[in-house]
């Protein structure tokens, strides 16, 4: 229900959500959005680029879409008289309105779909307008950006418009190969063939509030195969529990979202590292001064590494680092809650962070599984790893786990080979990684996070082969030998200095970090910050040469050599 002034402008527009009554100027100052119910409505192209872009920073893309009708189609009207009508309807000539603008401040390369248009059908004039803004992405070493609102593949073009699937995909794999940055934002809906390609294929995906997507619609689905669907199937919300999107983000964030994030490119190893291969070894950045470190107990140790107040990864991130902005998904159907991930700042420097989150009560380590990480987890944390050194961004990782998570269910999904896929990338990453081991650093679950360049250690944390209750349940008659075999395994931070596997201890204060985590975080900055700005300067070639002769190191006949010196 519409209602009109004599000049003809609508004044009132009925929500389609909740039927409420709106006045159309509070509609439009609110984006569109219902105050009432939050319903994001459907926008026009130009509608969507005034809102995201910086004003008059917009410039279309100087080639025009090409009037296509490669297989006669004919329905119910011949498909060129389609077209005609679809551009008469929205002024545009295509379903897809692309340049090149500035978000933020940031340079970018834009194309965002239009529904009104054929249902924002992906045909070949649509690809070949998408595919030539990616190259213009690349000519101008930008960030490409990309708004979906589609129904899928354009029938009327039949195999051709399948076709464009592969072509913008190979057009965004070549962004990839030169490390620029992709970012799609899906708007409701995104279906058939725009989902199965460019629009989950981005390095970042973002779901606007109120986007639905997916491969095939609720209708098709239903029709298949009997059943009913899940409440909320395929939503925004349905897409971040299952792992598919980054982040949901409501309409009036969008922008200085999408800011933030295309803030962290451009400013990585392309740009300051140096061309030669003389950079000091980070080996002789910062000598360890054992003689300084109080020794305590190992049990000791391991039960303040444990405490519920020590500082968690979302407590250093929110502390320690300058600003986070958290990513989410593995992409295959996962969002581990127990290891937390994305883009943050130190110093003014762009990174990414990766760690494992506990929590301080009982719900929350509940809550994010107690650290331990699931295979969406690893896969998440490699996927994040695999972009920052796409984008020439170092990788911080916070270790803070009794071990991967050792369910039926996780071993049904991989766990072990997720491990080592994280093991085996990291050992190869072309960019500088630092790991702090803030509390327990337990098996393989820590190791999955801890292939780097230089390893920290927190005065009280431990890190371990196995749990000392699990070494005496296996070598000890019985767990109440734990005490012994945490001595035994040689798992405080001191020891693994002498051992060289951890390069720095970072002091904690009087009592440990769960006493005072103010100064704990002040700690770890320093530290991050002494041993991540030599890295910066090493070439990537030297760095992964270096971190493969560091772990060459631990090899058994060095091993038998460092035994025979204690």
């Amino acid at each position: 229900m519409t209602a009109t002034a004599p000049s003809g402008e609508t004044l009132w527009s009925r929500c389609g959500g909740c039927a409420a009554l709106l006045y159309r100027k509070r509609l439009r100052r609110n984006l569109d959005v219902c105050p009432e119910c939050g319903l994001h409505a459907r926008l026009a192209a130009p509608e969507r680029i005034d809102q995201l872009v910086d004003s008059g920073s917009f410039r279309t893309l100087p080639e025009r879409a090409v009037a296509v009708d490669p297989i006669g189609f004919v329905d119910v009207l011949p498909y060129p008289h389609r077209l005609a009508a679809a551009r008469a309807d929205t002024g545009l000539p295509e379903a897809v309105l692309c340049g090149t603008a500035a978000i933020g401040g940031s340079r970018c390369a834009l194309a965002v779909m239009d529904f009104r248009f054929l249902g924002g059908s992906l045909g070949s004039a649509v690809g070949e307008l998408i595919t030539r803004t990616a190259e213009q992405a690349s000519a101008a070493g930008v960030p490409l950006v990309l708004v979906t609102a589609s129904g899928g593949a354009r029938m009327q073009e039949g195999a051709l418009s399948l076709m464009q699937m592969a072509t913008v995909s190979q057009a965004m794999a070549e962004l990839r190969e030169v490390g620029l940055l992709t970012v799609s934002v899906l708007t409701d809906p995104t279906y058939g063939g725009v989902a199965a390609s460019f629009a989950t294929s981005a390095d970042l995906v973002l779901a606007e509030s109120g986007a639905r997507m997916g491969f095939a619609g609720p209708r098709v689905i239903r029709q298949v195969t009997g059943r009913d669907l899940p409440e909320g199937f395929q939503t925004a919300e349905f897409l971040l529990r299952h792992g598919q999107v980054d982040m949901v983000v409501p309409r009036h964030a969008l922008r200085a979202r999408l800011a933030t994030l295309l803030a962290a490119t451009g400013t990585g190893r392309r740009a300051t590292k140096r061309s030669g291969v003389d950079a000091p070894p980070p080996e002789t950045a910062r000598p360890v001064e054992l003689s300084r470190t109080p020794v305590r107990d190992a049990w000791e140790t391991v039960r303040l590494a444990r405490h519920p107040g020590r500082p968690t990864t979302l407590d250093y991130l929110e502390t320690t680092f300058d600003g986070f902005t958290e990513l989410h998904g593995d992409r295959l159907g996962g969002d581990c809650p127990a290891v937390v991930g994305g883009l943050a700042r130190l110093d003014g420097r762009h990174l990414m962070v990766i760690g494992h989150q506990k929590g301080h009560s009982t719900a929350e380590l509940a809550a994010r599984n107690f650290g331990m990480a699931t295979p969406a987890g690893h896969r998440k944390a490699l996927r994040l790893m695999r972009l920052a050194a796409r984008l020439g961004l170092p990788v911080v990782t916070l270790v803070d786990t009794p071990g991967a998570d050792p369910g039926v269910e996780a071993e049904e999904h991989g766990q072990a080979a997720a491990i080592a896929e994280n093991i085996l990338t990291m050992s190869v990453l072309p960019t500088p990684v630092v790991t702090v081991v803030t509390g327990e650093g337990g098996s393989g679950g820590a190791l999955a996070l801890a292939v780097a360049d230089r390893v920290l250690m927190l005065q009280h944390a431990v890190y371990s082969v196995i749990s000392p209750e699990g070494c005496a349940a296996i070598l000890w008659p019985g767990r109440t030998a734990a005490p012994r075999a945490a001595r035994a395994l040689r798992l405080t931070a001191p020891d693994l200095c002498r051992l060289g596997i951890v390069d720095e201890v970072v002091p904690e204060p009087d009592g440990s970090a769960a006493d005072d985590p103010e100064a704990t975080a002040r700690a770890v900055r320093q530290a991050l910050l002494a041993n991540l700005l030599p890295l910066l300067e090493v070439p990537a070639v030297t760095l992964v040469q270096r971190r493969r002769r560091r772990f060459r190191r631990f090899g058994a006949a060095r091993a038998g050599a460092r035994a025979g010196t204690r």
